[in-house]
């Protein structure tokens, strides 16, 4: 038997594999875009399998599609959607911009499916992509499957590491270390305030993201071709929506003028953006972990994170900050990725942006990268590291920096002198302070205690 099998389209023949369940489109799209070996995301195809599905539903309920076909149709999505046929969508990410070769794909492969399931031959165009279009089919299908990925994966992600720094907090309410601005040492804080500081931006953060998927819900199907929904019922756009929300509980909504969905990508492009925002918080959190992890002699040596593996094939005993490290590479390979999905954006050229596979593509990456590297640096870097308060505490007792509060007392030229003079000789700011100034001992134990220098304020009167 042979290895092939003969299909057609609207250009003629093509030679397809004969257990594919694709046909000519889709091996016309093999054969062009043979460029990155990176098919679309299997979250991705689903979300287009979804719409598929609702597609189906609502075409039945409006009597476009007849019961059995449209029974048929669901059939094979569910089949997909439960995890059966994944090699069976193999287009290159890099292919046509509106993504029609990936609508395609699926169209072909439930068709082929769903005719297994009908007493009449399924069609991918006429039967699959009923009332739809990939110019509407595939900006749905990226609001979808980000909305999905953003809530499935990102988000329980997010809260596992608010929650992980919330509980070192706790333990570290009352470690004092000295503070840093510029680099240089600046007033003492605790480490549940640097901490506290992390989570709070995660959660900003994470809130960017939550408000930027709640814009996505707002979706193009229904436009078709260029968005005046040519081809599709007055009443598609709506009962899709409703099938899509029972779908996939989310409440999706047709977008009122469709064309902004179809010709532009704005709202994927905030997400971007607010990946882009998680990503710059990941950096400034690996950073501080990094150098507070510096050492372990010549360094800060403020926290000791968990050795995971050698740091080096050379220097025997060397552990490096290894998570960190990869938590840096990935915050800014997201901000590479969102200069990409900034750049496809602009890509809108009257009724289309010729972009979508890409941007689909990418969401999904920042999403999949964002959502492990927060629960790796919470269960591999944040959860286990040592608090070195001994360091700390010897470091901040040398701090001349403590000072400051002894501005409103004495005054900031006095108070400037004591600094220089302690740290010239090495000694400590009160040794100094009862030299320099008429500030009883006990008031100035008083005002120079670190631990009340973190609670801010003036001194008491």
């Amino acid at each position: 038997m042979s290895d092939k099998r003969i299909e057609k389209d609207s250009l003629g023949e093509v030679e397809v594999p004969a257990n594919a369940l694709w046909a000519a489109q889709t091996q016309r799209a093999i054969d062009n875009f043979p460029v990155s070996g990176r098919p679309m995301p299997g979250a991705f195809i689903h979300a287009v399998v979804r719409i598929k599905r609702s597609a189906a539903r609502a075409n039945a309920v409006l009597g476009l599609l007849d019961a059995d076909r449209a029974q048929a149709i669901e059939t094979a999505c569910d089949e997909v959607l439960g995890g059966a046929h994944a090699d069976q969508f193999p287009v290159d990410v890099f292919q046509t911009g509106s993504g029609t070769s990936t609508n395609m794909n699926v169209n072909e492969v439930i068709a082929r499916l769903a005719s297994n399931h009908s007493s009449e031959p399924v069609n991918p165009n006429d039967h699959v992509n009923m009332s739809q279009s990939s110019n509407d089919v595939i900006p749905t299908a990226i609001h979808l499957s980000a909305v999905t990925e953003v809530h499935e994966s990102l988000l329980p992600a997010l809260d596992h590491l608010m929650q992980t720094i919330a509980g070192r907090e706790k333990e570290t309410e009352s470690v004092v270390k000295t503070g840093r601005t510029h680099l240089m040492d600046a007033m003492p804080v605790t480490v549940a305030q640097e901490l506290r500081t992390w989570r709070d931006q995660i959660s900003n953060a994470r809130d960017r993201l939550e408000q930027a998927a709640k814009d996505l819900l707002r979706i193009p199907q229904g436009g078709t071709a260029v968005g005046t929904g040519v081809n599709a019922h007055a009443d598609f756009a709506r009962l899709f929506a409703e099938e899509l929300s029972a779908l996939t509980d989310h409440h999706f909504t047709a977008m009122e003028h469709p064309f902004v969905g179809q010709s532009a990508i704005d709202a994927p492009v905030a997400l971007s953006s607010a990946y882009r925002g998680l990503g710059t918080v990941v950096m400034k959190i690996a950073n501080d972990l990094r150098w507070m992890n510096s050492g372990p002699i010549h360094g800060l040596g403020e926290i000791t994170l968990p050795a995971l593996q050698p740091g080096s094939s050379i220097m025997p005993g060397k552990v490096n900050p290894v998570i960190p490290e990869s938590a840096a590479m990935v915050a800014a390979q997201v901000t590479g990725l969102d200069a990409t999905v900034n750049t496809a954006g602009q890509s809108g050229n009257f009724q289309l942006n010729v972009m979508l596979p890409l941007v689909g593509w990418n969401l999904l990456e920042m999403n999949g990268l964002l959502s492990n590297t927060a629960r790796v640096m919470a269960d591999k870097a944040i959860a286990g590291f040592t608090v070195n308060s001994d360091v700390m505490a010897e470091a901040v007792g040398k701090n001349p920096v403590l000072v400051t509060t002894l501005n409103p007392v004495i005054g900031y030229a006095k108070a400037a002198e004591v600094a220089k003079k302690a740290y010239a000789t090495g000694r400590s700011i009160l040794d100094v302070a009862k030299e320099e100034t008429d500030v009883p001992e006990d008031e100035l134990r008083d005002l120079l205690d670190p631990i009340k220098q973190t609670k801010g304020g003036l001194p008491d009167a």
